[in-house]
């Protein structure tokens, strides 16, 4: 493999359409109005007395837009991976503007980052929204994917590693400090069932078969859902429901949850940035942390 011809590879442009419906059943998937069909913080995202085009949108929506990108790997030059052996690794997305409730994308994909790392191959890939119809970019999404198997393939001694980016902008340190706040909340036996209704139909969510072929004693809940469960929780609580905050969200992938556990995300306030860690309750283990970036944040929110 070549590397220059990897990360120079020009991917072509993608349209992509979504809609109030889209909208409203991603709200529900990441547990929106699961405790409270009334609840006043969260109703606007699936429902609005002035018409279904004007729900609100969760930022963490806009993640949806960098699914389909295994299918676009296959494409680079001289590259070959097993699907089976991505593991996500880290999500980063920026909001340049609330997102619509409905709305045509075109998608912009490149490489930004490649590392050999000898069993293993670490890629960053980077999704650009811009709102069809006038141009205007919507969002980013940086993807960080591990391809077990498919490293070794620097030939100098020395492994290649190339980013576009500085490796700590997306980097967090938790603190051990007492959290400001700490969100609890139980997910729904079903929820990877409901969440991958927006478009991640990957078996090792559903199929039980797969999921214990993967190693897991059960289908287990997808990382995107957890992090939406996370930034919801920061949105409620030190948003006060306001979503137009978040300016940026990082979130790494530390373990798998199993649908019906409990998620427990503490919280801490840096400025205004927000450091987050989520926990699995039963197991009492990490599967989340990172940061939430917001635009300002007001002492009224809080």
């Amino acid at each position: 493999m070549n590397p220059e011809l990897v990360i120079n590879h020009q991917f072509p442009e993608v349209s992509h359409t979504y809609t109030e419906r889209d909208v409203a059943l991603y709200a529900l998937g990441i547990g929106a109005c699961a405790k409270d069909a009334l609840d006043d913080k969260e109703l606007k995202y699936v429902y609005h007395e002035d018409g279904q085009q004007s729900i609100k949108v969760f930022p963490t929506f806009a993640a949806l837009f960098s699914i389909g990108l295994t299918s676009q790997l296959s494409a680079l030059p001289g590259f070959t991976f097993d699907p089976r052996l991505l593991l996500h690794g880290q999500q980063y997305i920026e909001i340049y503007k609330p997102l619509p409730s409905n709305c045509v994308l075109q998608n912009k994909s490149s490489i930004v980052g490649l590392h050999d790392k000898g069993k293993a191959t670490i890629l960053d890939i980077e999704v650009v929204s811009y709102e069809k119809e006038t141009g205007k970019r919507l969002c980013m999404n940086r993807t960080t994917v591990y391809l077990r198997g498919a490293g070794g393939f620097s030939k100098s001694s020395e492994p290649y590693s190339f980013s576009k980016y500085p490796k700590n902008q997306t980097s967090s340190k938790i603190p051990k400090t007492r959290p400001f706040v700490v969100h609890e909340e139980c997910t729904q036996p079903a929820q990877a069932l409901l969440y991958r209704l927006s478009g991640d139909y990957n078996p090792l969510h559903s199929d039980p078969k797969i999921a214990e072929v993967a190693g897991f004693s059960r289908p287990i809940l997808h990382g995107l859902c957890t992090l939406g469960f996370a930034v919801r929780a920061i949105i409620r609580t030190i948003c006060n429901g306001n979503a137009n905050l978040v300016k940026a969200i990082s979130g790494r992938f530390l373990l798998h949850v199993y649908p019906g556990e409990t998620l427990i995300t503490e919280m801490w306030l840096e400025g205004s940035r927000v450091l987050y860690q989520t926990k699995v309750k039963e197991r009492n283990r990490a599967v989340l942390a990172g940061f939430v970036d917001l635009n300002h944040l007001r002492s009224s929110s809080l």
